[in-house]
C-alpha cells in the first residue's frame, strides 16, 4: 500500500575513517531528533558491513515536513559534521517529480 508522502532512500558513503567516526558520533542524536519531527513517518539509518556506508530510508507525510527536516538537519551538529559526505539518494514525492 502506497501512503504517498516524500520518500528518500539510498546510501551515505564515508571515504575515510574520520568521516565514519563523525557519523557514528552524531547518528543516535540525529535519529532521535528526526523521529521527533512533525510529519516524520519513518527514519532509519543502518550500517552496511564495513563501517563506511549506511543505508538511509526516510518517509515524511508531505513535502512541507520533508523540507522542514532538511532545513533543521542542515543547521544541526549532524548536518555540519556530515556536510561533505557522499550521498547517493533517490527522492520521490516532491512537487517537482
Amino acid at each position: 500500500m502506497d501512503i504517498g508522502g516524500v520518500r528518500l532512500s539510498g546510501r551515505l558513503i564515508c571515504h575515510t575513517a574520520e568521516e565514519a567516526d563523525a557519523v557514528r558520533r552524531h547518528l543516535a542524536r540525529h535519529i532521535e531528533l528526526t523521529l521527533a519531527e512533525p510529519g516524520c513517518l519513518r527514519f532509519e539509518i543502518t550500517s552496511l558491513g564495513g563501517g563506511r556506508a549506511w543505508s538511509v530510508e526516510e518517509l515524511f507525510i508531505d513535502e512541507a515536513a520533508f523540507r522542514a527536516h532538511q532545513h533543521r538537519m542542515a543547521d544541526s551538529d549532524w548536518g555540519r559534521a556530515t556536510a561533505g559526505l557522499e550521498r547517493r539518494y533517490r527522492i520521490t514525492g516532491l512537487s517537482s517529480d
